[in-house]
């Protein structure tokens, strides 16, 4: 994650006066840092990863950035398959960097845990350029193209595309 990116995503999760984001890759616990730095003080990060390692490794640079062992909950799992138990509009922000051949799916998810107001984030949607290149594309990129028209077209979704790191797609659930 690029320092542009993670500042975007402190400040939006800033604004949306996070007290719980869902995070869907936990990765090495980047991201989640920047996201908690955003937060309310009583704010709980729920993060996501299929790998308990990256989760563990995630934990401890939490701990050695200052956030009390509180503050996140850590699900190891498929975010597919764990993303329908967590609380239906229980969300201020969800966070999307897993699997992007899943991003679609974690769109439908998203719409259902977050509250009307709510935000949800897509990072890497340039796929380094690739999402625009007229050329035969793999199937991550023509699933990033199917989740930017499906944001733009979508009636309950208020989108912008900011061009930080590798591109990332936020929109607002309408109330």
């Amino acid at each position: 994650m690029s320092p542009g990116t993670g500042a975007a995503l402190r400040m939006l999760a800033a604004t949306a006066d996070a007290k719980a984001v869902a995070e869907i890759g936990t990765g090495t616990g980047v991201s989640g840092i920047y996201l908690l730095l955003g937060m309310r003080p009583d704010g709980v990060l729920t993060t996501v990863d299929p790998e308990p390692d990256r989760q563990q490794f995630a934990r401890q640079a939490f701990r050695a950035a200052g956030f009390a062992g509180n503050r996140a909950r850590f699900i190891p799992g498929r975010a597919l398959d764990v993303l329908p138990r967590l609380a239906d509009g229980g969300y201020d922000v969800v966070f999307c960097d897993g699997d992007r051949t899943e991003y679609l799916a974690y769109l439908d998810e998203s719409l259902r845990l977050l509250r009307p107001g709510g935000l949800v984030c897509f990072e890497g949607v340039f796929a380094d350029g690739r999402t625009v290149d007229s050329g035969a594309q793999p199937v991550e990129v023509l699933t990033l193209r199917e989740l930017l028209r499906a944001v733009r077209e979508s009636g309950e979704l208020v989108p912008s595309l900011l061009p930080v790191g590798d591109g990332l797609l936020c929109a607002v659930r309408r109330g």
